[in-house]
C-alpha cells in the first residue's frame, strides 16, 4: 500500500503475534483479586490468499464476497513505461494481499500520504489481484506499439457479435485488466485505487464494475439475483485434471502464457421486475431447474444428473429445449466446460428502454450480473456455448449483455518478477 519509490517491510508473522501479545498484556485485569485467570484469546492471523505461485490468484480461489473490475486503456507508447506499470502493480499487489494496511508511525504534514488509510485496522479480507492482457497490448488501430503482434496468440481474437448484444462502447474492451475480490467491499475499492494512482500518465480507466455475492455456508451454491442458485455445473476448481483440461492453457499455447488462462467477462442487465412477476412454473421452465432446491426439473437434489432424454407425461423434454440448464450444459456443447466466477452488481435505477410491451423508456434497476468465465480457449470454450445460448436461450427475454472484455490472464508471478514477465522477454 506504498508507491514504488517508497518501500516499507513487509510485517512478519512474528512481529504480528508479537504485537498481539502486548496488546493482550496491557488490557486490565479483572476487578476482583480473586478473579480465575482467563485463557488467552486465540490470535487468529487476517486469512491471506497467496499472491506469488504457478497461478494467479481470484481464479480457482473460493469467491470472496466484493470484487471490482477494472478495464486500461495504455495512454504510453513506450514499451519500458508499461514494464514499470506492470512492476509497480505487481509490488503493490504483493503488500495488499500479504499483509493489512497500517498507520503511519510518523506522519509528515509536508507530504502526500503514501497509501489513503482508508483501509488502517482492516484485515486482507482473502484479497485476491488477478490482471489481464487484451487485444490492444498486442495491437491497436493497426499500430504494434510495444512490439508484441508477434506474441499475440491466436485464441485472443475479439469476440463476435451475439444476437441480442447492445455492447456499450464504453464498458467495452481494454489494454489491460485489473480485479480486486475480497471479502470486505472497503478492501477491493481501496486495492483499485492504488492500482489507478500507480497508472497515472501510463493507463486511463476504460470501464469498470463493482459487483457481490450473496453469503452462502462454505460449500453451498450461491443465488443469483433471480433467485437460482448460480454455478452448479461448474468446472471443479479442486481437481486439476478437470482445470488442466477446460481452464489452464498448456503446450497449445505461447510460453508466455502456459498455466494462465482466458477471461471473458461481461456484464449483463437483468430485467428484475419483469423476472419477479413471472409464475414459478415459468421460471423453472425457463432455467430448466427447481428454484429453491437447485435440482434438475423432474429431480430432488441440486447435484443430481441433468437427464436430457428424460421426458414428461405427454412425451415432451422434461427439461425445456431452450431452457438455460440445458443450452449450458457440456452434453448440448460437445463436451465444452468453462469456470464460471460470476458476481451480482446494482448501480441504482437508470431510464432502460423496455423489452416486453409496452416498450416504453422506464426507469428501472440497473443491476444484473457481472457474468465471468475462465477458459483454456475462449473459441472452444465460452464462445462455442454462447453462439447457441444468444439465439435460443429462454433467459434472454430477460437479459441484456450492455458490455464485454476478452484479456489473456498470464500465470502468478514468482517473487522478484513482474506480472507477465514472460511477455516482454
Amino acid at each position: 500500500m506504498t508507491n514504488s519509490h517508497d518501500p516499507v517491510k513487509k510485517p512478519t508473522r512474528r512481529h504480528f503475534l508479537t504485537r498481539a501479545a502486548l496488546v493482550a498484556a496491557a488490557t486490565p485485569l479483572a476487578s476482583s483479586a480473586f478473579a480465575k485467570p482467563q485463557p488467552a484469546a486465540a490470535v487468529s492471523p487476517p486469512q491471506i490468499e497467496p499472491f506469488w505461485g504457478k497461478h494467479q490468484a481470484g481464479i480457482a480461489t473460493p469467491i470472496q464476497r466484493s470484487t471490482y473490475f477494472m478495464a486500461f486503456d495504455l495512454l504510453t507508447t513506450k514499451r519500458e513505461e508499461v514494464i514499470a506499470l506492470l512492476r509497480a502493480w505487481t509490488d503493490a499487489a504483493a503488500v495488499m494481499t500479504g499483509s493489512p494496511a497500517r498507520e503511519d508511525v510518523h506522519p509528515n504534514p509536508d507530504n502526500v500520504p503514501a497509501d489513503a488509510g482508508d483501509t488502517i485496522g482492516l484485515s486482507t479480507a482473502r484479497l485476491t489481484m488477478t490482471f489481464g492482457f487484451g487485444p490492444g497490448l498486442f495491437e491497436k488501430d493497426g499500430v504494434d506499439r510495444y512490439g508484441l503482434a508477434q506474441q499475440r496468440p491466436a485464441a485472443l481474437a475479439d469476440l463476435p457479435r451475439f444476437n441480442g448484444d447492445q455492447l456499450i462502447p464504453e464498458r467495452t474492451g481494454g489494454d489491460l485488466s485489473v480485479q480486486a475480490c475480497a471479502d470486505d467491499a472497503q478492501v477491493v475499492e481501496h486495492a483499485l485505487r492504488r492500482m489507478v494512482g500507480l497508472a497515472n500518465g501510463i493507463a486511463k480507466i476504460r470501464w469498470a464494475q463493482t459487483g457481490y455475492t450473496a453469503a452462502t455456508k462454505a460449500g453451498e451454491t450461491g443465488r443469483n439475483q433471480m433467485g437460482f442458485k448460480d454455478g452448479t455445473m461448474n468446472v471443479a476448481t479442486n481437481d486439476p485434471a478437470a482445470m488442466n483440461q477446460f481452464v489452464w492453457v498448456g503446450a497449445e499455447g505461447p510460453a508466455w502464457l502456459r498455466d494462465g488462462s482466458y477471461m471473458v467477462i461481461r456484464p449483463i442487465r437483468i430485467a428484475l421486475e419483469h423476472w419477479d412477476r413471472m409464475k414459478l412454473g415459468f421460471q423453472e421452465e425457463t432455467v430448466g431447474r427447481h428454484k429453491y432446491s437447485g435440482a434438475p426439473l423432474g429431480k430432488q437434489h441440486e447435484f443430481d444428473t441433468l437427464d436430457l432424454d428424460a421426458t414428461d407425461a405427454d412425451g415432451n423434454p422434461r427439461i425445456p429445449e431452450n431452457s438455460h440448464a440445458r443450452l449450458a450444459a457440456p452434453a448440448s456443447n460437445d463436451g465444452a466446460q468453462i469456470l464460471r466466477r460470476a458476481f451480482a452488481y446494482d448501480n441504482g435505477v437508470a431510464q432502460i428502454a423496455e423489452r416486453w410491451p409496452p416498450w416504453r423508456q422506464a426507469m428501472t434497476f440497473d443491476a444484473g450480473l457481472l457474468f465471468q468465465c475462465y477458459q483454456r480457449d475462449p473459441r472452444t470454450g465460452f464462445i462455442k456455448m454462447f453462439e447457441k445460448m444468444a439465439k435460443f436461450d429462454m433467459l434472454n427475454q430477460f437479459t441484456t449483455h450492455v458490455g464485454s472484455g476478452l484479456f489473456a490472464i498470464p500465470p502468478a508471478a514468482k517473487a522478484g518478477e513482474y506480472i507477465g514477465q514472460r511477455l516482454f522477454g
